[in-house]
Order: structure tokens, then sequence, then C-alpha cells
């Protein structure tokens, strides 16, 4: 693991085509390689609309298998040239009938490496995600790739500190948080919860959020894509709460050990008396 790994979150709205929008994240791939980034994530279900503001099985045709689908094996050719590790949130169908809202992790190399199926699905107004999304099953998993060990969590799932810790527990140094979230729901929660669990976990957390108000619905995604350290500090500025953005930042990854040293959350740690909470 190199002691300064540089990162890159990208946060943009609906261009109105499926095509489109993958033309742009290719872009921005070329674009943050070129800035040196290592590796890069993308908001969830990257290539179309939120569609989840809707209940609408039209939507099952953005669905692809992970990792033969035509989208990941598109963007495996482009981190092999560039050489960059990516994280794709996309939607993933396991056999007709079976979906899930997945990240694809690619290695610098091209190779993939697996995927995290989000866990916690939610179901309210303008997220209606029960309709499109089965619960992931495939646990916590932290990728060894080429700029270190790497979880990720997605969207909702920020809300259950569960996960957070299992990916802490297994090794995880930056765990990307890709969502899309909206004004007057979470957006107090945004800038909280992350950085509170970066500082419970001690790791780094890229939060992507996407922007724009989608002709789906009126959920107005506010961006404000961030990096945070183990100390709660945001990496650099905020990402526009509007505007589409590349956010490139340096993490010190030495600062893990200097955080878990000083504080040995892990070795205080008391799973004997932790039963209750996994009570149904």
């Amino acid at each position: 693991m190199s002691p300064v790994i540089r990162a890159a979150l990208f946060q943009t709205a609906w261009t109105g085509d499926k095509e489109s929008m993958i033309q742009v994240h290719e872009q921005a791939v070329r674009d943050a390689a070129a800035q040196g980034a290592q590796v890069l994530c993308f908001q969830e279900l990257f290539y179309g609309p939120y569609f989840c503001q809707v209940q609408d099985k039209a939507f099952y045709e953005y669905a692809e298998q992970v990792p033969e689908g035509p989208i990941v094996r598109r963007f495996q050719d482009l981190a092999r040239e560039l050489g960059i590790v990516l994280i794709l949130p996309v939607y993933e169908e396991e056999q007709p009938g079976v979906l899930y809202n997945t990240a694809a992790v690619i290695d610098a190399d091209g190779s993939y490496l697996g995927k995290y199926r989000k866990h916690h699905i939610p179901q309210v107004p303008g997220f209606w995600e029960k309709f499109y999304f089965r619960p992931g099953n495939l646990g916590w998993p932290v990728f060894d790739t080429a700029v270190g060990r790497i979880g990720v969590y997605i969207c909702y799932d920020r809300h259950f500190p569960e996960g957070w810790r299992a990916l802490g527990l297994a090794g995880a140094e930056i765990v990307f948080n890709p969502s899309a979230t909206s004004r007057g729901l979470s957006r107090y929660l945004w800038q909280l919860e992350q950085p509170a669990a970066a500082v419970a976990n001690e790791y780094f957390v890229g939060a992507i959020n996407r922007v724009g108000v989608e002709d789906l619905g009126d959920n107005d995604f506010y961006g404000t894509t961030y990096f945070v350290d183990p100390e709660a500090q945001f990496v650099g500025e905020v990402a526009s709460d509007k505007e589409t953005e590349l956010v490139v930042r340096d993490l010190d990854m030495a600062k893990l050990r200097e955080v878990r040293d000083r504080w040995q959350f892990f070795r205080d740690r008391r799973p004997d008396a932790y039963g209750p909470i996994t009570a149904p």
C-alpha cells in the first residue's frame, strides 16, 4: 500500500439517456487518470436515472449480469488501458426476476475482483427500492486492489452501523458509499453519518451523491460528494450541491495506523456482550 493514494469520486446529473451517461463516465475516468488518480468510484446506479422514484417494470431493462454484462466489460477495458481501479455501482440481474443493487470492483489491470450487493433496501416515497432489488446476500467483502483494501457500502446502508464495522474488522482502508440521496430527506445526515463511521472504524470514507432533479420525480439530489479521514476531517473541499464535479484527493494512509494505535477501538470491542443486537 502506498503511503499516499490519489483517489477520485464523480458526481453528475442524469443526461437523459443511457449511452450518453456511460460516455460521461468514461470521460470522467480519463480525466481522473490524467490527474493521477489511482482509484475512482461512481454514484449509485451510475448509468441511469434514479428510477426508484417510481415503480415501473420497464426499468428492469437497466439490469445486466455482473461481471458478464456489457457495461462492466466496457469499463474493465478502460481500467486496463488507464491503470486505474474502478468501483462501478450497477443494476445486477442474477437471473430473470432476481435483481440486486450492486457495485462491481475492477482492479487497475482490468481484472474483476468481485461485487458488493446492497443489504438495506428502503421502501418510502421517492425511494421505492424493494420494487427493484432483493437485499444483498454476499456479506461485506473487502477487495485487495492495486491501491489497498477497499470496501463498499451503498446509499441507505450508511444508516446502519453494523456493515461499517464489518468492513473495518475485515481490514478495509477505504470504504466507498455511492448514493442517490435528496435534499429535504437526509440532507442533515449526509455530513454526519459517514464522518462518524470513519472515526468509529478508523478508515477513509468516500461519499458520492448525484446532482439535479430528474424527470421521474421531484427528488433534488444535492451532490456534496467528499472524502473524509479517520479523524472526521474532510480531505479538501466538499463538492458542489448542484454541479457535476470530479473530486480528486490525496489520502495519507499513514493516518490509519496513527489513529488505530491511538484509540484501539478494535481491541476494546466486547462482541461477547453484543448478542441482543442481532436478535430479530
